[in-house]
């Protein structure tokens, strides 16, 4: 990776400094959820959207799946956040078992809602490990679903991003190419799967670049709350999970707090190094708890803005 002459200078900083020192909190940040499945989870939802609020992210998006009870809680998620908060809420779409029409008519859900951005992904089928199966009568891949939603509206699109390549691509150069069919047919932005390593997304970034890519890349960052779920989501999805890290959580399964600490160190190093690479947009899998984004943004130097808006009770 070659470095600017401003990103030499800061991570120059990062090493003479103790890490977070001045930061300039310069850095836009944007939270993902996923819908509640009951009432307890929704008050848990809700208390980490009203703690994210005044940090000001640019959108906070919440994932879909392919159940018809996952897409109306999604939607209801989304439809809040858009009337009742002042960020900007994107709601993810899929391609699973679903023709274009019913696709296109929860578009235009979204869109009645005043909801703008929509991240528009192939998904996985319901079954883990089922080889993904488009309906002789949807949109057959993320690419087309993007020019089906740019025919609807002027959505702001984002799509999926995979720094390792994704499990169903051939190579890193045929998934590179599928990600820049998504670009080319109308996304302005693409988030990236989680990884544990700054190194993996800076060669990702490089290797996009060469690719032609010009477009936004914004890396996901997944704060390690249960090291075995980790693991097992890794494996899915075709994340690299370092074995330093395996060393660092041992032995805390049964010590919730130490391993909190332990995850907060771990996700806040991997963002200041990103920072330090140039990054100044990233993109947190929340898990819907706040407290590990929140700590992370702290110290990358957001601050609560003076009379931001709060979430309506």
């Amino acid at each position: 990776m070659t470095l600017s002459v401003g990103q030499l200078e800061e991570a120059r900083r990062a090493l003479d400094a103790p890490l977070f020192a001045d930061v300039a909190g310069d850095c836009a940040v944007s939270f993902e959820f996923f819908p509640p499945k009951n009432e307890k989870m929704e008050a848990t939802l809700w208390q980490s959207v009203e703690t994210l609020t005044p940090l000001n992210p640019r959108f906070v998006s919440v994932t879909y799946g392919a159940g018809g009870s996952t897409r109306e809680r999604t939607h209801a998620t989304v439809a809040r956040i858009a009337r009742e908060t002042p960020i900007p809420a994107a709601a993810h779409l899929t391609c699973v078992e679903a023709s274009r029409a019913e696709i296109d008519a929860v578009a235009e859900e979204y869109w009645a809602a005043g909801v703008r951005h929509i991240v528009a992904l192939r998904g996985d089928m319901p079954t883990p490990g089922a080889k993904f199966e488009p309906r002789p009568d949807g949109y057959e891949n993320a690419a087309a679903l993007v020019e089906g939603l740019r025919r609807l509206h002027p959505f702001e699109l984002s799509v999926a991003a995979y720094p390792e390549a994704h499990p169903d691509s051939v190579d890193q150069a045929a998934d590179l190419d599928n990600l820049k069919r998504k670009l080319d047919a109308g996304a302005s932005q693409a988030i990236t799967q989680f990884f544990f390593e700054a190194e993996t997304f800076f060669r990702f970034r490089d290797a996009a670049a060469a690719a032609g890519i010009k477009a936004e890349l914004v890396p996901g960052i997944m704060p390690v709350t249960n090291f075995a779920a980790v693991q097992r989501m890794s494996a899915m999805c075709g994340t690299d999970v370092p074995q330093w890290m395996g060393r660092l959580f041992e032995g805390l399964d049964s010590l919730p707090d130490a391993r909190q600490l332990v995850s907060a160190t771990l996700a806040a190093e991997l963002s200041r190094k990103l920072y330090a690479g140039g990054v100044r947009h990233l993109h947190f899998y929340t898990l819907n708890r706040a407290e590990l984004s929140y700590a992370i943004c702290h110290l990358l130097g957001l601050r609560p803005q003076p009379g931001e808006a709060r979430v309506a009770a």
